[in-house]
């Protein structure tokens, strides 16, 4: 247990910004959830459309430090690849 009041203030701000990293990070997931959804169904024109909507977002969180740059190019890029294969 914290003893001195700048360590139980550090808590207090660790316990806020946990409970927002993990709101951010459950949307993320959520409009990927949608996206993996609509490539599994075949519809290449829904999954474009549920991409369209997941990129702002994923970008945002590498961002906000919920996921590296890189990691989330790098999503957004094979979930593009797999789109454009549906069609081939």
């Amino acid at each position: 247990m914290a003893n001195t009041k700048s360590a139980k203030k550090a808590i207090r701000k660790m316990a806020r910004k946990t409970a927002i990293n993990k709101n951010r990070r459950s949307r993320m997931r959520t409009f990927l959830r949608r996206v993996e959804e609509a490539i599994e169904s075949g519809d290449q024109a829904e999954a474009r459309n549920a991409l369209v909507a997941a990129q702002p977002e994923i970008m945002r969180s590498a961002q906000k430090g919920i996921l590296h740059k890189n990691s989330a190019s790098r999503k957004i890029s094979r979930l593009s690849a797999r789109i454009k294969a549906i069609s081939a």
